[in-house]
């Protein structure tokens, strides 16, 4: 298996999909690329991108990916201008089939369903790898976005592959204002799609979720009020002022995505000391146009759930990237296996400039892949993907670290 990795930023979308090839086949020597993981900036024209690509491969290779707030490699980490990034795969030993579907948003479950029976399962398969239109509706600057929710999605999935090949992957985001996104396709740029790559062959997928959200101040409260993503009330209480209070003032109200807070369920003990790693997170997309309630970034919720508010704590974000990368480096190494190739796919909401702090979270995974001289592909996401306590979850304010190593 060879990787190469290229990187333009650029506003000709044209040119910007021709070098990004160009130089990740020289980078490696690819002789015959057989697939392409591919991400630009939302102010990219995607069409003439993905032309670009093309016209470097031909219209045969698979291209998926898609729109992104900024890419990571092993020499940039850029989410200002037109960045664009590629990882371009001769398979070689592995094999990966690819499949899309359309019309997400009329229906997440049906689709992962349809998405699974295109792929058609096989006993060796070991990891699949989606990636799907985060917007549903679009944000206004009265009205929080409408999401596509990644749980149904992946119950549909789950449905149909009757199997434990664990699901990573993201729902893409183009920009911070919640804007249209697009996807790669495999052979065209759609959108309101999810695009899956479900791979097999000699290797092993190893991955890593690195948090970093503390509870606010360890109380429980349970949820009364709920519609979808939408949550009206905690404790019999209305949360928009609840959340007035935590702040002190109602400047958190005209924020979408909210700044600083989230809310948190824990999936390990309640009564054991808060282990970030038991956490799902979910960001707060913003307060309803009614003000009666807020949304949340997935509907997974419901009526009952114990929740706490969490605060995203940027030192343990950043510790949290260190670690987990360099520990996962070195088990691979410890198994007696080599890394061929890592994805990092990094909630948007953890860049520098949204967080106003000096270091770049991303920056510790560049550092420990290029110690390792690995190549790296990553990008800033919506909605992360990847399992977490033996299931599959959407999850929010996470980076989600794979790496594919061979014996």
């Amino acid at each position: 298996m060879k990787v190469g990795i290229g990187y333009c930023n650029e506003e000709d979308a044209l040119l910007s999909g021709k070098k990004v090839a160009e130089n990740a086949i020289a980078k490696s020597k690819i002789d015959s690329p057989d697939f392409i993981f591919s991400f630009c900036s939302g102010q990219l024209d995607h069409d003439e991108f993905f032309r670009g690509l093309q016209s470097v491969v031909g219209n045969k290779v698979p291209i998926i990916g898609g729109s992104a707030i900024g890419v990571i490699t092993n020499d940039y980490l850029s989410y200002e201008g037109y960045p664009a990034a590629a990882a371009v795969v001769q398979l070689d030993t592995l094999r990966l089939r690819v499949g899309a579907v359309d019309n997400l948003d009329r229906d997440e479950r049906l689709a992962g369903i349809k998405l699974a029976k295109k792929l058609a399962k096989e006993p060796e398969d070991s990891l699949l790898l989606i990636f799907y239109d985060s917007i549903k509706i679009p944000a206004t600057d009265d009205i929080p976005p409408v999401l596509n929710a990644s749980s149904p999605l992946l119950e549909g999935i789950e449905q149909e592959l009757h199997s434990n090949v664990p699901i990573i992957g993201a729902g893409v985001i183009g920009d911070y204002d919640l804007s249209p996104a697009k996807q790669f396709c495999g052979s065209y740029v759609g959108n309101q799609s999810v695009v899956g790559a479900l791979l097999a062959g000699d290797f092993k997928p190893y991955f890593r979720i690195m948090h970093g959200c503390s509870p606010l101040d360890g109380v429980y409260h349970r949820i009364t009020k709920i519609q979808g993503s939408n949550i009206y009330e905690l404790d019999g209480k209305p949360i928009v002022e609840m959340i007035d209070e935590l702040f002190g003032n109602q400047d958190w109200r005209y924020h979408h995505p909210v700044d600083l807070l989230t809310i948190g369920r824990n999936l390990g003990s309640r009564f054991e000391e808060s282990k970030e790693g038991n956490y799902v997170n979910r960001l707060i997309t913003g307060i309803l146009p009614n003000g009666e309630g807020i949304g949340i970034f997935e509907p997974d919720f419901e009526e009952g759930t114990e929740i706490q508010f969490m605060l995203r704590d940027t030192t343990k974000m950043i510790e949290s990237a260190k670690r987990n990368s360099a520990e996962l480096m070195e088990q691979i190494k410890t198994e007696g296996r080599k890394a061929l190739f890592g994805m990092y796919i990094d909630c948007a909401g953890r860049t520098a400039k949204y967080l106003n702090t000096k270091i770049e979270e991303a920056s510790e995974i560049q550092e420990v892949f290029n110690q390792y001289n690995i190549p790296l592909l990553g990008f800033y996401s919506g909605v992360e993907i990847a399992p977490l306590l033996k299931k599959s979850r959407g999850l929010d304010w996470t980076g989600v670290l794979l790496v594919l190593a061979e014996d």
